[in-house]
């Protein structure tokens, strides 16, 4: 192969490692736009008849709270009757799927696109789509996608509360910037004195996340 035969195939392989590298940057340019600069909102979860069914089941624990219907008739008021207080019989236990969960925030207008759960073993996550007001500095207008984590169990005889991290726009925060409350027991920080937390944690008896599934069960 001559001087010129070879300078030509150079010429083209520097050529097609351009082309490729362009092609690259441009692909991981619009991924990073749609992913977190400008993200679709979620797709909200629509359970089956049956999923609907058990969730009502569910939330009939709560008086009146699965019950979605605004006509009269089917409202919480509207069968509203007198009756003696007791906790006699009562369920303590609530427990709800990843779905059930996610198909309850479809039902929220403000919530249905924009903030989802995922459940895994002892860890409950969550992402949040934030739009901006159109007079926020650099990028008003826009929308931000929060990712965040919590561990959730029951160790020594009390619940464990620890936030494992926050990202915006796929971007870990510092700890410093969450107060540095990352990977720290709220429960133990906080639960020594009166307030929330110590009453959260003498009111349950137990907590369990596992994959798909959140399991709560509350003391009498």
């Amino acid at each position: 192969m001559d001087q010129q035969s070879e300078k030509k195939h150079g010429c083209l392989f520097i050529g097609s490692i351009m082309l490729v590298t362009i092609v690259i940057s441009v692909a991981a340019t619009v991924w990073i736009f749609t992913q977190y600069i400008f993200p679709e909102p979620f797709d909200p979860v629509e359970l089956s008849a049956t999923e609907q069914q058990t969730l009502n089941r569910k939330l009939r624990v709560f008086e009146g709270f699965g019950n979605s219907s605004t006509s009269p008739q089917n409202s919480p008021v509207a069968n509203l009757e007198p009756e003696k207080y007791s906790e006699e019989g009562a369920d303590r236990r609530i427990e709800l799927t990843e779905r059930e969960l996610n198909g309850m925030l479809a039902n929220n207008t403000e919530l249905a696109e924009r903030l989802v759960i995922d459940l895994s073993e002892n860890l409950a996550s969550g992402k949040l789509l934030v739009p901006l007001d159109p007079d926020f500095p650099i990028m008003g207008g826009n929308t931000l996608k929060i990712s965040a984590g919590m561990e959730l169990a029951f160790r020594n005889e009390r619940p464990i509360v620890v936030l494992k991290g926050v990202s915006i726009m796929g971007v870990p925060l510092p700890n410093a910037w969450l107060g540095n409350m990352k990977n720290v027991d709220l429960v133990q920080e906080f639960g020594g004195g009166e307030g929330f937390w110590k009453s959260f944690a003498d009111g349950v008896e137990n907590v369990e996340v596992s994959e798909g599934k959140l399991i709560i069960q509350l003391k009498e």
